[in-house]
């Protein structure tokens, strides 16, 4: 089946491959479920905290049931699909997995026998990935500034510890796991092994990343390198300390209260590639698309994958290329669903074609960098060969539209003005939008597109009222370094001259954002990931854009001795009260109320000037060892204003993307909550959306979704022989024994 969408020359029809998404005889069979339970015990007693997991094999895809054990060692498992035989087995920190029983649905009286680890190593082979980094030794705070390669190895443009951390982290756990078995692992230990190592490049048209693997080896080096000489050492030091035989001097707990009400489905879906991101609704009704298909992107193979959670069946889109280009150049990388349950998609890609071939719906020399523009005349964009789009997919026609587009993407996040604007992140000097509902009339690009660069009011007299910001960029102070900086490297915010006299520009890459809903201003937060030490943005377009366009920027607090309350930002998330919820990658959760702020505007408003609206919430686990930096990693993070989980409204959660888990944090009390997904190893969760699929049926209808998403598969438990990815749904009981 081909359809002609008549807005871009390679706007078409897209082929599904697989099998459908909904088949309804099986469905049918697929909703009638059973229940198994029993309790665990050991050579000790009953096993509280640990682990029943129900894996079968015989439906369309892989499914797997996991519930914890109550205090007494006993569990239930609820809504296994009947018809199926099902292995079940126990797992539990301070455990080694039992032998798996064969089994149906509908045993009331499966107790199973939990197996006691025989020594401290066997057990600590099941420990998050976290426990297993936090032995590395990084260098010391008082070995900065950097000497460089004749001096310390550390290049003197890392002026503190947390600087060094920042790229460490950023430049690793950005893509997989650092900790687990596939990482720690090496045949032999050394400086020049690990060089080897990033050397190492899957082929082209690998199954997992497509014909990016060099491209990806060549980015391990160069954060690597990017370490100095030093980083190598570090790495392999560990390597050889873990092979001799060490292993964490700390023990993860057992879930504990309500971390034990969690029943976690897991299905195998997008046929072994990497993926990045998923969605299930819209996120500002969590009703859309209640029992549908689970959305998620595979960007190194350029496939929108799906399941259909009722009748256990994955399936896979490929997305469509531009003209004279060949699918494998496609790289989308975040989808969103709208109020339609359409799935918009940024496409990361860099395309560059000759003008023959370029949009006739846009013409970027016009619209993008021509000062007849007024969005151009502010901030204009290239108007070259680089045919940025985006992609908006329909299920019910299962076609695709491309729209071009001035601005660099990455995230995207609606709004609930009457446009429907979806914002995006991605470009290092302007924030981006489309208003999709005048697309969706016109479908004239030009009138739905706009841009503003971020441009903070700085001016004197700006403290006392707003200003408009003038479009002659000659009255702006401008960064100290404009474009993308490395995460480890100071630049990119107010220039180190300020004029008090001028507004000021500000650069960096905008990565996690979320548009605030519950303030009715129209604003919209951004975690800026470069320069160091990270912060918040906060935008608002105001009602005459670009003229009307503010950019307020955060910076956690400086403290006396140089370092910072917390660093390494990634995402923000807003609840309905208007506080931003943060995840820093420091090891703190940091909640910012711009309500507390004394001053917004003005000549110090350059990021230092609100500390009071900060408050910061430890994230549990291990720190790297000899210093206070978490080894966990939070990729984003989002906030559960709607309560599709069961903790309550405007729950903030993150990712634990290496230690395995979903993180909750109760705001009134700042207590955390961690969810772990324990089997298979390796739950690399970048993202998390709720949605509710029946209200009238309580924790039964509704939930959070996340997926496996490590760039390679290959490092989830199984090795090589991994399945990955999965996608997982977490929902929360009123109690372990809960039907």
């Amino acid at each position: 089946m081909t359809t002609r969408l008549g807005l871009y020359a390679a706007a078409s029809a897209i082929l599904m491959l697989g099998t459908a998404l909904t088949n309804m005889s099986f469905a049918a069979e697929a909703a009638k479920t059973g229940i198994l339970s029993g309790a665990v015990t050991s050579s000790k007693g009953p096993e509280a905290g640990v682990w029943v997991i129900a894996e079968t094999r015989d439906l369309p895809t892989r499914l797997i049931k996991i519930v914890v054990t109550d205090d007494r060692g006993r569990y239930v498992l609820p809504e296994l699909p009947a018809g199926a035989k099902y292995k079940v087995w126990v797992r539990g920190y301070g455990l080694v997995d039992s032998q798996a029983v064969e089994t149906t649905a509908g045993n009331r009286n499966l107790n199973l026998k939990a197996v006691l680890a025989p020594s401290p190593a066997a057990a600590a082979e099941f420990y998050p990935s976290n426990y297993w980094l936090s032995l590395m030794k990084i260098p010391a705070e008082n070995e900065f500034p950097g000497t460089g390669p004749k001096g310390n190895g550390i290049p003197p443009t890392m002026k503190s510890q947390q600087q060094w951390a920042t790229q460490l982290k950023s430049g690793c756990l950005l893509c997989h796991q650092q900790g687990g078995a596939s990482t720690r692992i090496l045949e032999y230990s050394t400086a020049e092994a690990w060089r080897d190592r990033l050397r190492q490049a899957r082929p082209e048209g690998d199954q997992t990343v497509g014909n990016h693997g060099d491209g990806i080896a060549h980015s391990m080096q160069n954060n690597m390198t990017a370490l100095g000489s030093r980083g190598l050492e570090v790495f392999a030091d560990w390597t050889t300390r873990v092979a001799k035989g060490e292993i964490p001097h700390e023990t993860p707990p057992r879930p504990a209260g309500v971390e034990r009400n969690v029943v976690l489905t897991i299905w195998d879906f997008a046929f072994g590639r990497a993926l990045h991101d998923e969605i299930t609704t819209d996120r500002r009704n969590p009703t859309v698309n209640a029992g549908g298909p689970v959305y998620a992107l595979a960007p190194t193979t350029g496939k929108l994958e799906t399941l259909d959670p009722v009748a256990n069946q994955a399936g896979e889109f490929a997305l469509p290329p531009l003209p004279g280009k060949e699918q494998l150049n496609v790289y989308p990388h975040n989808p969103m669903i709208d109020g339609k349950g359409r799935v918009w998609i940024t496409d990361w890609g860099q395309y560059t074609l000759p003008k023959s071939q370029q949009s006739k719906a846009l013409d970027r020399e016009e619209f993008c960098s021509n000062p007849s523009n007024k969005f151009a005349k502010y901030y204009p964009m290239p108007g070259d060969t680089n045919d940025r789009r985006i992609m908006v997919f329909d299920p019910n026609t299962e076609s695709t539209v491309s729209i071009p587009i001035c601005f660099g993407v990455h995230h995207l996040s609606f709004d609930n003005d009457k446009n429907d604007t979806l914002y995006f992140s991605g470009d290092t000097n302007v924030v981006g939008w489309i208003e999709t509902k005048v697309f969706d009339e016109t479908k004239d690009p030009s009138k739905a597109l706009g841009w503003c660069p971020m441009v903070l009011d700085t001016k004197q007299k700006a403290a006392s009222g707003n200003v408009a910001i003038t479009p002659d960029s000659s009255q702006w102070n401008q960064p100290q370094s404009a474009g993308r900086v490395a995460a480890g490297e100071e630049g990119g915010g107010a220039a180190t001259a300020m004029d008090p006299n001028k507004d000021t520009r500000i650069s960096g890459f905008l990565y996690g954002m979320d548009a605030a809903l519950g303030e009715g201003d129209g604003s919209v937060w951004f975690g800026r990931t470069s320069p160091f030490p990270n912060g918040i943005v906060r935008f608002e377009r105001g009602s005459n854009p670009p003229e009307t366009c503010k950019t307020e920027f955060f910076e956690p607090p400086k403290l006396p001795d140089g370092n910072y309350a917390a660093f390494l930002s990634r995402s923000v998330a807003v609840d309905t009260n208007g506080v931003a919820w943060v995840t820093f990658n420091s090891g703190k959760i940091g909640s910012f109320d711009r309500k507390k702020c004394k001053v917004l505007r003005g000549p110090t408003a350059t990021g230092q000037h609100c500390p009071e609206g900060w408050t910061f919430h430890d994230i549990p686990g291990p720190k790297l060892q000899g210093t206070n930096i978490a080894a966990d990693w939070h990729y984003t993070n989002w906030v559960d204003i709607y309560d599709t989980f069961g903790l309550g409204k405007n729950t903030p959660i993150a990712p634990g993307t290496n230690s395995d888990s979903l993180i909750a944090i109760m705001p009134d009390t700042g207590k955390t909550l961690q969810f772990r997904v324990p089997y298979p190893r390796g739950f690399f969760g970048r993202g998390v959306d709720g949605r509710i699929d029946d209200p009238k049926t309580g924790w039964k209808g509704k939930g959070l979704w996340s997926s496996y998403s490590m760039t390679p598969n290959w490092h989830q438990e199984g090795g090589l022989d991994a399945e990955g990815p999965q996608i997982v749904h977490f929902q929360l009981r009123a109690n372990p024994l809960e039907e």
